[in-house]
């Protein structure tokens, strides 16, 4: 199909890197549906008593996780069968002030901020602003690799899959060196490449950042803007922002903490990350992660349709090594692969969704298992992995599986009093505004 396409006579520098503004006056076609529907297995959480006992169960786990000495503050959601079936604040937002958070205390999103990111460029795509297979460099002049027939080889889809050909991680100590992104975009031309684009995986913030240049060079209007006007609103997310500015403003956030000589202490957000804003630059609260949830399982196809989710989550290419880190990555994942903005496994089996997110003081998990339509998110802020170990015991749980310590409860055992606990009660996935 040929697309019309008009080129403004200027390049604008918005923040970013700097970006061609182009006007497509002709939808591009979609890219195909990726994942093939197959009828998943039965597994004893999918029994509506069952499930209200393992919601229970988990729930009691997380109050000894809350107890533990181990967390500042934690926020959790569960989403099942198209509900939010619990949203809960354990803990205090500010270790000073002892204020308890709830299902509304904002956190900062980290590397979740990057399932944003992809599904604005996913709806994008839909629209026809873009396709999947245009080249980066087409969209943002700026962007150079050391082998300069490289660079015009990479395309959307293996920017936001992380198959750039850069080294892992490429300048993020540049980045927390304080460096601004635009300068660091232009760095990106003098590192090695770990191989051709397209032919490797290699995780990337500053890179994976490009996709808010892309934004604004195929609409004219800021990545902010567009995440707020196709994502955020629609999907009420209310209290969900981008940048430590507007994380600071919230009526009510948690401050990360860093361990001290006498415990957990509070300090000021960094700045750094909230740089690369799509990859690691937003914010929300519980009662919005649970909304996202809900939406990346389907219950939200008017904004966001199955097929687009489908191609979101679809494996793109392997991920070595993701499985030997964690424990419960050890003994659970069976196959691990980077999709668009999100990860995915084989979960002992089970098709599973899932990205992790950490940043100083803050640390944060979101999981889905789209064939049982369940959806897991947590958030804390401090340094700790202890609340980690909640989403595998919860999985194992409704899936049946063999118990397992995921949390080393046996160690916690006889910790001091938990901070203050706030509960939501259980409440019906909120209306469409």
């Amino acid at each position: 199909m040929v697309v019309w396409r008009l080129l403004l006579a200027t390049t604008v520098t918005f923040g970013m890197a700097t970006a061609t503004v182009r006007v497509h006056a002709e939808p591009l076609p979609r890219a195909p549906t990726a994942l093939a529907d197959a009828p998943p297995p039965r597994v004893p959480g999918d029994n509506p008593a069952t499930f209200k006992r393992v919601l229970a169960e988990f729930e009691s786990v997380s109050d000894r996780v809350a107890a533990s000495g181990q967390i500042v503050g934690l926020a959790i959601a569960v989403v099942h069968g198209g509900e939010v079936v619990s949203a809960r604040g354990l803990g205090v937002a500010d270790a000073v002030s002892r204020r308890a958070v709830d299902e509304r205390t904002v956190f900062r999103l980290a590397s979740l901020s990057k399932g944003l990111a992809s599904t604005c460029i996913a709806l994008l795509v839909r629209d026809g602003f873009i396709d999947w297979n245009e080249s980066v460099q087409s969209l943002v002049p700026m962007f150079e690799l050391s082998d300069s027939r490289a660079a015009p080889r990479v395309t959307l889809r293996d920017l936001l899959s992380h198959r750039v050909g850069l080294p892992y991680n490429a300048l993020d100590r540049v980045l927390e060196r304080d460096e601004s992104y635009p300068m660091l975009v232009y760095k990106l031309r003098e590192l090695p490449l770990s191989c051709q684009p397209g032919d490797c995986f290699a995780y990337q913030n500053i890179a994976y950042s490009l996709a808010g240049d892309i934004a604004f060079a195929s609409t004219g209007r800021f990545y902010s803007y567009e995440v707020e006007r196709r994502l955020f609103h629609p999907l009420g997310m209310q209290t969900a922002t981008f940048g430590r500015v507007a994380l600071e403003a919230s009526g009510d956030w948690a401050r990360p903490h860093v361990r001290g000589p006498h415990g957990f202490a509070p300090v000021r957000p960094k700045e750094t990350y909230y740089r690369v804003m799509p990859a690691a630059g937003a914010n929300a609260s519980i009662a919005d992660m649970a909304q996202w949830a809900l939406a990346q399982l389907g219950h939200r196809p008017d904004v966001l349709p199955q097929d687009l989710l489908d191609e979101l989550h679809a494996p793109e290419v392997a991920t070595p090594g993701e499985t030997s880190r964690i424990p419960w990555r050890r003994e659970r994942v069976r196959d691990a692969q980077y999709a668009l903005g999100f990860r995915y496994y084989d979960y002992a089996g089970h098709r599973m969704v899932f990205h992790g997110g950490a940043v100083q003081g803050y640390r944060a998990m979101f999981a889905l298992l789209p064939d049982h339509d369940l959806g897991v998110v947590l958030m804390w802020n401090n340094e700790s992995g202890v609340p980690s170990g909640l989403l595998p015991t919860l999985l194992d749980a409704y899936l049946g599986l063999p118990k397992t310590d995921w949390l080393g409860l046996d160690k916690l055992a006889g910790s001091k009093p938990a901070a203050p606990v706030r509960r939501v009660a259980r409440a019906a996935t909120a209306p469409a505004p």
